[in-house]
């Protein structure tokens, strides 16, 4: 395979009537991605777009920008509200990922051998809202929604084509962040512990209500990646 060492991303998608159409890659701005037609024989200066054969691919936006829940959050702001406002917004995020998908759409599988799917992010989520905010800082004993001891992969296992299990996973993590918002606003600082940190971010002992914040966020953070994939492979909507 020919390939362009003056190119960035130098391995080119296809060849037609001795035109290579190469990647372009990433471009920024809310995951929109660029593909552009180039000469192959042109290999210095700013190598002219042929406009005819070139071609760009914009993610549909799953809202308008002016419309964007996550958008005109609070700035500036002390630790605290910085942080509750970070986790509002990957909240946000995984619901948006997620919308306008029936049951089958929502529980189809990666590849294999992987179980992840939607749906079974948003049951592993609801898992760790629960499990972190009601076990971990509010010092209950609350049972694992869809795992338990002989079943430690219930989340991603149980997320079945059925609109029944689609609607009670979003009324669980609907349940467990509502929890979770109202533990989070009713205590008096982020320093603030829970007595055992198993199971939430690395270690062991106590956590802080700070650090709880900051692992809901990168689970989350890490998962919206995921989601990203899995909707593309979906429907192929990229974006936001």
């Amino acid at each position: 395979m020919d390939r362009k060492t003056t190119d960035p991303f130098p391995i080119y998608d296809r060849e037609i009537n001795g035109i290579k159409e190469y990647k372009k890659g990433f471009s920024g701005g809310h995951g929109e991605r660029q593909r552009t037609t180039m000469n192959a024989g042109d290999l210095s200066g700013r190598r002219p777009i042929i406009a005819a054969m070139a071609t760009t691919r914009r993610a549909d936006m799953f809202i308008d920008l002016k419309d964007d829940p996550r958008e005109n959050g609070p700035t500036l702001g002390d630790e605290r509200t910085a942080l509750v406002e970070y986790l509002r917004c990957v909240r946000l995020t995984l619901e948006m990922k997620c919308s306008g998908l029936e049951a089958d759409a929502l529980a189809r599988r990666s590849v294999e051998p992987s179980t992840m799917s939607l749906l079974g992010l948003v049951r592993h989520l609801a898992e760790m809202e629960r499990h972190t905010f009601r076990n971990v800082m509010a010092g209950q004993d609350a049972p694992g929604l869809f795992c338990s001891d002989t079943d430690r992969d219930g989340d991603f296992d149980g997320a079945v084509p059925d609109p029944q299990v689609v609607a009670g996973a979003w009324d669980a993590w609907r349940a467990e962040v509502d929890f979770a918002e109202r533990f989070v606003a009713g205590s008096p600082s982020l320093d603030i512990t829970g007595n055992d940190r198993s199971g939430v971010g690395q270690g062991q002992g106590p956590i802080s209500l700070r650090e709880v914040l900051l692992e809901m966020i990168h689970e989350y953070a890490r998962h919206l990646g995921h989601a990203d994939l899995l909707r593309e492979r979906i429907d192929g909507r990229i974006g936001q």
